[in-house]
């Protein structure tokens, strides 16, 4: 398993290459706000590892594995900011509270959790009961 570290660097690298067609350290470093070395060290790991292809000077490509990995963590990202907002968490507070949860729930959490956003999707109803609550509980 990759650690939280792999994991954000696999989650940008599969982004930018999905968004850019392509993926240079210093656009990885900019995404990440850290600097160029870190992610040429960093991405000799996850090139150690299996995650993707890294040719100094020429670039990289994610592996099977990488993309595979990649699409998984968006989708793990992208089901939690859903959740976070659905159970009435500021926007503004959204992808820094993501962003501190998301390596600290197991897959088996993450994929209940996207059980209950079908849930919810299926059932708005269920939303507007669960605000009405909410304000409730705030007066």
């Amino acid at each position: 398993m990759p650690t939280p570290s792999m994991e954000d660097y696999i989650e940008q690298i599969y982004l930018l290459i999905e968004t850019k067609g392509y993926a240079r350290v210093s656009d990885i470093a900019e995404m990440l706000s850290v600097h160029p070395s870190s992610v040429t060290k960093m991405v000799q790991k996850l090139d150690k590892r299996n995650y993707l292809v890294y040719e100094k000077y020429r670039g990289l490509v994610l592996t099977t594995k990488g993309k595979k990995m990649g699409k998984r963590l968006v989708y793990r990202h992208e089901l939690l900011e859903k959740f976070l907002g659905i159970i009435g968490v500021a926007d503004e507070n959204i992808y820094r509270d993501v962003e501190g949860i998301e390596h600290h729930l197991s897959w088996d959490a993450i994929d209940r959790i996207g059980d209950l956003i079908q849930y919810f999707e299926e059932n708005p109803e269920r939303v507007r009961e669960l605000e009405l609550i909410r304000n409730q509980l705030e007066e």
